[in-house]
């Protein structure tokens, strides 16, 4: 069973996600928050597999809460939701530690799918969305990119990998790419994650992206 935290400060889409995840047989809503403080508070406390956290929130916005969350918890995944398709305060969330975001609006099946996905350990990176918001956030901040000698301890073939992580390919598509069978991807995927630090594919793709090894465009 997947349990999960949703925190809006919106009460209908609270009761709207909440009604809709518990008519799953994989999914329970443990609890709800209407504000990053509570939303902070509540998932201490209850420690879900996944918390849907809302962006622009009183009190305390949702990038503050993830940041604060993820720093006291490596269990937890956020999976940030925001009405906007291309917002900094998304991408920020990501480098706290996000596993990915979703459009609010986006149909029921993303939202169940997105939850699932998270919760397995996966960021959500599939949405093109995702990749613009990355590109058009590295490339407005950053006009020069130096490769970290932190990549240098990744092998060539980690180093291939990164770059199709931060295009976006699944694990399965990178088997397909490079003719690997998918469980060598997922070790070399699980090594480039360790070698560097990393909490999970979102933030593999913002590291790809700022140390300048993959160019946005």
């Amino acid at each position: 069973m997947i349990r999960v935290v949703v925190v809006d400060d919106q009460e209908m889409v609270r009761e709207g996600f909440s009604a809709l995840l518990n008519a799953q047989d994989d999914i329970e809503v443990i609890g709800s928050a209407g504000n990053g403080v509570e939303g902070v508070a509540l998932a201490r406390g209850v420690k879900p597999d996944v918390v849907l956290m809302d962006v622009r929130m009183p009190e305390m916005d949702g990038l503050t809460a993830t940041r604060l969350l993820l720093n006291g918890s490596v269990e937890t995944k956020v999976l940030v939701l925001t009405t906007f398709d291309l917002d900094d305060y998304v991408y920020e969330a990501l480098v706290a530690g996000a596993s990915g975001f979703l459009l609010k609006h986006a149909p029921a099946r993303e939202l169940l799918n997105a939850v699932r996905v998270v919760a397995a350990g996966e960021a959500l990176l599939a949405p093109s969305i995702t990749k613009r918001l990355i590109e058009d956030f590295v490339k407005s901040r950053r006009t020069e990119r130096v490769r970290p000698a932190q990549l240098e301890v990744l092998t060539e073939r980690e180093t291939e990998i990164l770059v199709l992580i931060a295009q976006g390919m699944s694990n399965t598509e990178i088997a397909a790419h490079l003719v690997l069978a998918e469980q060598t991807v997922k070790t070399h995927v699980s090594r480039v994650l360790t070698k560097l630090g990393l909490r999970d594919r979102a933030q593999a793709v913002i590291a790809a992206y700022e140390s300048g090894l993959v160019v946005p465009g």
